[in-house]
């Protein structure tokens, strides 16, 4: 069996699942390709299975009839539906949503996807966002759904000691310079941060800087001078994945969490790589991480637009041990348990074969 999956560009959560499912499937004799439009890094991560980069409709179409490929995978990009039926392609189409923006910006895209697709595809696939449940149950009420947890591989990527002693708590932060990432909160609660540790605090900023517009980055650094942080903040632009395990690694040595200030989010893949590294984490419930962080269980939250109640709560994560150490224990439990990828490569197949929804 062979499946191609399509997206826009290998960054961020979507590769580091196909980089994840790519060896899960492979288990139960599924081969992956995957399919990029553009690369704007200048290197790849491991696949493990050919990639293609490619934006030509029509080369597109000949990469699909030349492999024959029995199911394709759209994530997101409702455009390409109608393409690939129009080219006589028989095999299965689901369209996969890992996230998709805002609320509104959901339901606009899925407004489009109704009129683009909503008649050529099998199914939704959906790793259990509740956002995400609810509009597709509303709007595609007739198309199957199959939801299910992402994989994630906590055997690869794991926490790796660094035998080093740190002086102050790092916090480490991973996503795009743009809104719905609310980065404008996270410095909020990095400046009344490091006025409680009495500037004893150091921040990791993991970012791309290829997915954030000149505008956004500038009204960034200007924040962060306002906030007086130039000297806690280190920019961390295009960490290759293999590495990330080194750096949650490092924070959670330091005493320190991952911090995750989104409006709302799809699946929680950055926050499993931290938990699988003993990285705790505290976080804004953004609808996808719920399938990942219940509160002092597995991580933490706070309210949103609140960064005094993001202190109270990040504070109790770098002083009490006790708890600390509970939250970690959990998390890397949860994980290996509900994110196994065995498990999702039996949802996955479960999917491929049968003609009724696969919920889990």
């Amino acid at each position: 069996m062979k499946v191609l999956f399509i997206f826009y560009v290998p960054s961020g959560g979507v590769e580091t699942l196909n980089r994840q499912r790519s060896i899960a499937l492979k288990d139960v004799g599924i081969t992956c390709h995957f399919l990029y439009y553009e690369n704007r890094r200048n290197y790849l991560n491991e696949h493990y299975n050919p990639v293609f980069i490619k934006n030509d409709e029509e080369e597109i179409i000949n990469l699909i009839k030349k492999h024959q490929y029995d199911a394709i995978v759209i994530t997101s990009d409702f455009k390409m539906v109608p393409a690939i039926k129009k080219s006589g392609y028989k095999g299965k189409i689901f369209v996969e949503i890992q996230g998709y923006g805002s609320i509104q910006q959901t339901r606009y895209g899925f407004s489009i996807g109704k009129t683009l697709a909503e008649n050529d595809i099998d199914g939704f696939l959906n790793p259990r966002t509740p956002h995400i449940s609810t509009l597709l149950s509303e709007m595609f009420p007739n198309v199957p759904k199959y939801e299910f947890n992402n994989c994630f591989d906590c055997s690869h990527f794991n926490y790796k000691a660094t035998g080093k002693s740190f002086v102050q708590p790092i916090i480490g932060w991973v996503g795009r310079i743009e809104d719905n990432k609310n980065w404008q909160e996270f410095l909020n609660v990095c400046f009344l941060l490091k006025r409680k540790l009495r500037n004893q605090l150091q921040v990791y900023l993991f970012e791309d800087p290829t997915l954030s517009l000149p505008e956004d980055r500038e009204d960034f650094f200007k924040v962060m001078k306002k906030y007086h942080l130039e000297k806690n903040i280190n920019l961390l632009p295009n960490i290759p994945n293999e590495k990330m395990a080194d750096y949650f690694s490092i924070i959670s040595d330091s005493g320190g969490f991952l911090c995750s200030t989104s409006k709302i989010e799809g699946a929680p893949l950055t926050a499993l790589e931290a938990m699988s590294c003993r990285c705790p984490i505290l976080t804004t419930d953004s609808s996808g991480i719920r399938t990942a962080v219940t509160h002092n269980v597995t991580g933490k939250y706070y309210e949103i637009g609140n960064p005094k109640e993001a202190v109270k709560e990040g504070i109790e994560l770098i002083q009490n041990q006790t708890l600390r150490q509970t939250i970690i224990n959990n998390a890397v439990s949860h994980v290996k348990t509900n994110f196994a990828p065995s498990l999702y490569a039996q949802n996955f197949k479960k999917m491929m074969t049968s003609t009724l929804p696969v919920s889990n």
